[in-house]
């Protein structure tokens, strides 16, 4: 079963048969609780054994829930008096966050009230909140966030981690990232046996800072006990090729990829309104070339692949853009129902399990082990 903005909710044996209830932090966006709840009534109406509860401002939800029927016996108000701001700290939120919606959001998961959360919230503090509730899986050093990365690969995505949850990434970090990618990949997208990269300046093994080599060398004996493939190094320029389907890469890197990536495809989208809109005859080519313009459009809009899920953790989160309008949060709502259908969380800690003692067992001592002082060679 795909799992991204192209999947189809088809049977699958892997899929839970019951509702699936998601609980929703209503609060946290930039565009305010009517952007979230147009999503999620776009979302239901997508997914009709989902379930939502929505956390927030009981009497402004209840006027927005209304405004939308399909809401109607399948969403559940929770109040939270209180929001976590984008210019909230994190240790403020972990020392003083209940109360708030992002609080009362993860809080369903952790009870086992809803299978994952979904906030547009602020990203540190959603991490902070979700590690301090739901705890990190046995095993995990550092979570992290993974997002699709529209791709030439058949199933058009390919998956890149860590893009946020942690700037710094030790060997192990990156390790860990593998098979938590590996394993998004295999139950998420469908891959049997993923093909994972890291991230560098170069193929060339000499290439890179040290945690990236000393990764490198022990990534073969993790790759055999996760199940995928390793290619080693990639470049910035495989992000969307159909040579990888798991990057890994730091916090820092990663974070700067994908905002680059959001900007230059809405710099496409702007400077091919402007060419085709420049006169009456670019004009009337935009016309004769509109269903040409709307299948790129739609392959290039960064909304079709919003929500960054948080692996390593006790449960789901999903993070949505904070900037995400209607459309962008039903793509967030719509990942995050479907992780839960594959029991995604389930077997991400198995395979979590299985491979934290490959990476110790591998050797250390090559010369290309110099430790995170290793600067690189261009």
């Amino acid at each position: 079963m795909v799992i991204g903005p192209a999947c189809e909710a088809a049977p699958s044996p892997d899929c839970v048969p019951d509702r699936v209830i998601v609980s929703v932090d209503a609060m946290g966006g930039d565009l305010g609780p009517a952007a979230v709840v147009a999503g999620l009534a776009i979302s239901m109406a997508r997914q009709p054994q989902m379930n939502a509860i929505l956390h927030g401002h009981e009497a402004e939800l209840g006027a927005l829930v209304g405004r939308h029927p399909v809401l109607a016996d399948r969403c559940t108000l929770r109040h939270a008096p209180r929001v976590v701001t984008m210019a909230d700290k994190p240790a403020q939120v972990m020392r003083h966050g209940a109360g708030t919606s992002m609080w009362s959001a993860i809080d369903s998961v952790k009870t086992g009230e809803a299978k994952v959360a979904v906030s547009c919230g602020n990203t540190g503090a959603l991490m902070a909140v979700s590690m301090l509730r739901l705890r990190k899986l046995p095993g995990v050093n550092r979570p992290a966030i993974a997002c699709l990365w529209p791709s030439r690969n058949p199933g058009g995505f390919n998956l890149m981690l860590d893009v946020g949850a942690d700037v710094r990434a030790e060997a192990e970090d990156l390790l860990q990232y593998a098979v938590m990618g590996a394993s998004y990949a295999q139950s998420g997208l469908g891959l049997a046996c993923p093909r994972v990269g890291l991230l560098n300046v170069g193929t060339e093994e000499h290439k890179g800072r040290g945690e990236l080599k000393e990764a490198h060398d022990r990534m073969p004996a993790v790759a055999e006990i996760g199940n995928f493939a390793y290619v080693g190094f990639v470049e910035g320029g495989d992000l969307p090729s159909a040579r990888v389907d798991v990057i890994v890469t730091d916090g820092f890197t990663g974070n700067v990829a994908l905002k680059t990536g959001e900007g230059t495809a809405k710099l496409i989208s702007d400077f091919l309104r402007e060419a085709f809109g420049a006169s009456i005859l670019s004009r009337f080519a935009a016309l004769l070339a509109l269903a040409s313009l709307k299948r790129l459009q739609r392959r290039i809009d960064p909304r079709r692949v919003n929500g960054g899920v948080f692996l390593g953790l006790n449960g789901t989160v999903v993070k949505s853009h904070g900037a995400a309008d209607a459309t962008g949060v039903a793509a967030a709502i719509d990942l995050a129902y479907r992780l839960a259908r594959v029991r995604f969380i389930e077997g991400l800690a198995a395979r979590v399990a299985s491979a934290e003692g490959a990476g110790q067992d591998a050797p250390r001592d090559t010369p290309a082990a110099a430790g995170p002082g290793g600067s690189p060679t261009a």
